[in-house]
């Protein structure tokens, strides 16, 4: 994979634009429940402030309507950390579309960009005024790159310079050696509520994985594919025959012990069964320790290892072991790790897992597991001779 990195170039005395990825959640006040994202874009920031650039940053934030910025779509929480963290002013500017006034060693924050017109259409016309701010386009936001918007893709083919920045550079080098060099065995887990959702990633890495782990909700369709009983569990009856066809191809161990509840609550009494012994009224909530264990063991034998999902309910005490103990295994492990996600993100940091490298991107990171070509990317590579 050939493209241009920021951290190559001398960005002396340019006008530097960061498309960067600081869509960071947040409580109903608005105050950052989790700074994870605009802490991965600081290398690429500070290496243009420090290289002399003049730099614009911006991102999206939720989901805006084009042309009606709303106080809750605002950038300003995201402006007051960024600012604490580089430990110097950070500007929060309105209206920037037709120009940004900005000096050499300083920095600005351009508001919510998808709040304007055309952005998330990919607006030719708005991608190339755009372009006109900057000598040097940045793609610092592997979370978008499978979107081809203004900020994420047509500013990358009129933009004198066009490049990568540390976070993007990283997660395509980490990606590649997870899945195009993997160290064997090759142990992927994909974990969350509805098969549905992952499908078509499960299928692609039933052909390239040597064993392929599920948890949550997917795990119990497994499970009703391998003809269990789940009582009242999540699960998505309708794709056990796609279940069963990735089963065919690839190792899926399923667990032979659940740890069950009566009801989806924090509060809910946490009840150990054999898989077996699953009763019409229960929920699964999670593996229980004879599975984690097994899980485990599977880890402490894998080359690389790419994780996409918790394998329960791990933000309820009573049903975080078996996510605490894969979290544990995996990082013991001597297997080059990949992790990526928002709920995988939330469990490696409740558990402070070390693991080789975190993706901070969601649907991005999907479907590059999928083999699915992203735009961001396909513009960083025909713009790399140039």
């Amino acid at each position: 994979m050939n493209f241009k990195k920021l951290t190559d170039l001398d960005v002396r005395g340019k006008r530097v634009f960061i498309r960067a990825d600081l869509n960071v959640p947040q409580d109903d006040s608005g105050a950052i429940t989790d700074d994870t994202r605009i802490r991965a874009a600081l290398p690429g920031i500070r290496y243009a402030l420090d290289g002399g650039a003049a730099v614009m940053v911006t991102s999206h934030l939720g989901r805006p309507t084009e042309g009606e910025l709303k106080p809750e779509d605002s950038l300003a929480p995201v402006a007051a950390r960024l600012a604490e963290l580089l430990g110097r002013p950070v500007p929060l500017l309105q209206n920037w579309v037709d120009g940004v006034d900005v000096k050499p060693g300083e920095i600005v924050l351009l508001e919510n960009c998808r709040a304007n017109k055309g952005e998330k259409k990919n607006d030719d016309g708005l991608a190339q005024k755009l372009a006109r701010l900057c000598d040097i386009w940045v793609h610092d936001a592997f979370g978008t790159a499978h979107r081809a918007e203004a900020t994420t893709y047509g500013m990358g083919k009129y933009a004198a310079v066009a490049c990568a920045g540390p976070c993007v550079a990283a997660e395509l080098e980490a990606l590649t050696l997870a899945l195009a060099q993997p160290a064997r065995p090759l142990m992927a887990i994909v974990a969350g509520s509805k098969v549905s959702t992952k499908l078509t990633v499960l299928e692609a890495l039933a052909d390239k994985v040597d064993q392929l782990v599920v948890g949550g909700g997917i795990a119990n369709t497994f499970l009703l594919a391998a003809g269990k009983k789940i009582g009242k569990s999540l699960a998505e009856p309708d794709l056990v025959d796609q279940a069963r066809r990735v089963m065919a191809k690839v190792a899926v161990p399923l667990p032979v012990d659940v740890v069950c509840a009566s009801e989806f609550s924090a509060m809910a009494v946490a009840t150990l069964k054999s898989v077996d012994d699953v009763a019409d009224d229960d929920m699964i909530l999670d593996i229980g320790p004879q599975s984690a264990a097994a899980l485990a063991a599977s880890v402490a034998e894998a080359g690389t290892i790419v994780w996409n999902g918790p394998v329960g309910v791990f933000e309820f005490d009573a049903f975080a072991g078996g996510t605490r103990a894969l979290a544990e295994a995996i990082g013991r492990s001597r297997a080059f790790s990949l992790a990526g996600g928002g709920d995988t993100i939330a469990a490696i940091n409740k558990f402070g897992t070390r693991v080789s490298y975190m993706s901070t991107a969601g649907g991005a990171f999907l479907e590059f597991l999928e083999g699915k070509r992203l735009p961001a990317v396909d513009i960083l590579e025909q713009r790399a001779s140039v």
